[in-house]
């Protein structure tokens, strides 16, 4: 394979990695936004219901605080994948400078 396709494949790679990152990023930012607004609504609506039992209002605050806890755990997990994800192609593209550099001095 040419080092020119190889290096169009790595540009490539470079620009999906970022492009989906912004995407997953986005989307995570987004369900936080909708989280906290149905958060407040919610805190809201049991703070002003006499009616609603005090146990359901402590099942409903665990249930808050364990999607806040998948919310951070995922966002973690995914920040971590793109890491790795990154340090592959990274590792791609200083693989394509050696054969570049090789390419080079076969030449010479």
């Amino acid at each position: 394979m040419e080092y020119t396709k190889v290096k169009d494949y790595t540009a490539m790679a470079q620009q999906m990695t970022g492009v989906y990152k912004s995407t997953v990023d986005n989307s995570i930012n987004a369900m936080a936004m909708i989280q906290e607004s149905t958060e407040k609504m919610v805190s809201l609506s049991l703070e002003q219901s006499p009616w609603f039992p005090e146990e359901g209002k402590k099942y409903v605050n665990a249930w808050i605080k364990a999607y806040k806890k998948g919310y951070d755990d995922f966002r973690v997990v995914a920040d971590e994948q793109y890491k790795k994800l990154e340090v592959f192609v990274n590792l791609q593209k200083k693989a394509d400078s050696v054969g570049k550099t090789e390419k080079a001095n076969k030449a010479s």
